[in-house]
C-alpha cells in the first residue's frame, strides 16, 4: 500500500535525527483482533506476519510473557477476517520472538531465551507447521557459527540467503549472521558499541526492493542499513526507537517504537510518543504515526512487532499489554 495524497508539507523530508509527534493519524484501531483457541487468551504478542496466500500468521508467548513449560500453541494462523486456521509450535518455545515469511510461504521464528535444553534457535516451518530446518543449538547460548545467543528477528532474502538479527538486551551478541539458503554459515558482522556499524540489541531486521537491510539498533535509537554483504551505507533516526520494521513491495516502512519516552536507563528518547511510524524506505521521510494508547507511559507499551497485509491493514504485535491490534486506514 503506497503512502499517497497526504499532505505535502508533512511528506517532505523528515531530517535524520529529528523524531515527530504530529504526524497525519489516518487509521482505525480495533484491539484483540483475531480468533483465539478455545481456552486461551492472549499473551504477550511480538510477531505478526502475513503470508504469499493472505492468510496471516502471528506469534504469542503461551501464557503471559514465556511459553516454558507450557501447552499453549504459540503460532496461530488466521484468514483476513481473522478466523483461526491453524495453530502449532506447542512445547518447542522458550521465548519466541520475531518471524518472517519467506517467498516460499513458509514461516521462520526465532526463540530468544533459552531453558532445559531448548531456545536460541531459528525454526522454519512449512504452512502446515512442519519443521524444515533449524539453525543454533538447542538450549545452548554461543557466539560462534552455528550458536545464537537470543536471537530476535530473521529475514529470508529473495535469493535464498538468511539473515539473523542475534542478541537481546545485554546479550552477549551484537551481531547480524548470515547463511546460505541450505543453513551452511556465510559470514557476520556487528560489534557492540554505537559507532557506524556497531550494534547495541539489534531487534528487528527488514529488506527493501534494492536487497538492502534495515537493522533496527534499538538501544542506539536509530535504523542501521547494510548491503547484504554487511558494508554499512547510512543510518535513519527520524523514525524513533525501532522495535519492528516492516517493509511493503512499494517500499513502504513501517517502523514500531514501543519503547520511547521517558528514560527509564535503557537510553530511551524523552518527548517522543511510542507508536508506529510510516514513511518511504526509498527516501527515509515520514509521512503517517499510529499512536500507541499509552504512548506517554514510562512502560515499554507500544506495539514490538508489525505487519501489513496485502490490503494495507497495519498489525501491531503488543507485548506488555498482551494483545493484537489492527489498523485499517480510513483517509488518504
Amino acid at each position: 500500500m503506497a503512502i499517497v495524497g497526504i499532505a505535502t508539507a508533512v511528506s517532505a523530508q523528515t531530517t535524520a535525527g529529528s523524531v515527530r509527534n504530529d504526524l497525519p493519524q489516518p487509521y482505525q484501531t480495533t484491539r484483540d483482533w483475531g480468533q483465539l483457541p478455545r481456552g486461551v487468551v492472549w499473551a504477550a504478542v511480538t510477531a505478526v506476519e502475513p503470508a504469499p496466500d493472505g492468510s496471516i500468521y502471528v506469534i504469542h508467548r503461551c501464557f503471559a510473557n514465556s511459553c516454558a513449560g507450557r501447552t499453549e500453541a504459540p503460532i496461530l494462523k488466521y484468514d483476513t477476517a481473522g478466523r483461526l486456521l491453524n495453530s502449532w509450535g506447542d512445547g518447542m518455545f522458550v521465548f519466541p520472538h520475531g518471524a518472517t515469511v519467506d517467498r516460499d510461504g513458509n514461516l521462520w521464528v526465532t526463540d530468544a531465551r533459552g531453558q532445559n535444553g531448548k531456545g536460541h534457535q531459528v525454526f522454519k516451518f512449512n504452512p502446515e507447521g512442519r519443521v524444515l530446518m533449524t539453525l543454533g543449538q538447542a538450549g545452548v547460548s554461543g557466539s560462534g557459527p552455528t550458536q545464537f545467543d537470543q536471537p530476535n528477528d530473521v529475514l529470508v532474502a529473495p535469493s535464498g540467503d538468511i539473515f539473523v538479527a542475534d542478541s537481546h538486551r545485554n546479550g552477549k551478541n551484537n551481531r547480524i549472521v548470515k547463511f546460505s539458503k541450505d543453513g551452511r554459515f556465510i559470514k557476520e558482522w556487528g560489534t557492540k558499541g554505537s559507532g557506524p556499524g556497531q550494534i547495541s540489541e539489534p531487534h528487528t531486521i527488514a529488506m527493501d526492493s534494492r536487497g538492502r537491510l534495515f537493522v533496527g539498533d534499538r538501544e542506539n535509537n536509530r535504523i542501521q542499513i547494510f548491503d547484504q554483504d554487511g558494508k554499512y551505507e547510512t543510518e535513519w533516526r527520524q523514525f524513533g526507537r525501532p522495535s519492528g520494521i516492516f517493509i511493503t513491495a512499494d517500499d513502504t516502512i513501517y517502523v514500531a517504537d514501543s519503547e520511547s519516552g521517558p528514560d527509564t536507563g535503557a537510553h530511551e528518547l524523552p518527548g517522543i510518543r511510542k507508536g508506529i511510524r510510516i514513511g518511504s524506505a526509498k527516501d527515509g521521510s515520514v509521512t503517517a504515526f499510529i499512536e500507541d494508547m499509552e504512548s506517554t507511559t514510562s512502560d515499554h507499551s507500544g506495539a514490538e512487532g508489525v505487519g501489513v497485509d496485502a490490503q494495507g491493514n497495519v498489525y501491531g504485535a503488543v507485548v506488555r499489554r498482551q494483545m493484537l491490534e489492527r489498523h485499517v486506514r480510513t483517509r488518504p
